[in-house]
């Protein structure tokens, strides 16, 4: 999702677009060169939302089972 910016900066509007995929590029451009403020926003689904809370909800319920950062990270692969 791209809003974008309309106005002066002690007042501004915000506007929401939807772009087809084929002119994004242009649009975004043009919308730069105008000078506009432009802000991306990744929509999180609310799913994710539900299982990010989850897992902070058993992290307090058994804070037993929670590793320490300097303890695992030599653990992980990132191939």
């Amino acid at each position: 999702m791209i809003f974008v910016n309309l106005g002066k900066i002690a007042s501004m509007k915000e506007v929401t677009l939807k772009i087809p995929d084929k002119k994004f590029k242009f649009f975004m451009e043009l919308i730069k060169h105008l000078g506009f403020e432009v802000t991306e926003e990744v929509e999180i689904p609310e799913e994710h939302k539900n299982i990010v809370r989850e897992r902070i909800k058993k992290s307090y319920e058994n804070p037993e089972q929670l590793q320490e950062w300097d303890e695992v990270k030599d653990d992980f692969r990132f191939d």
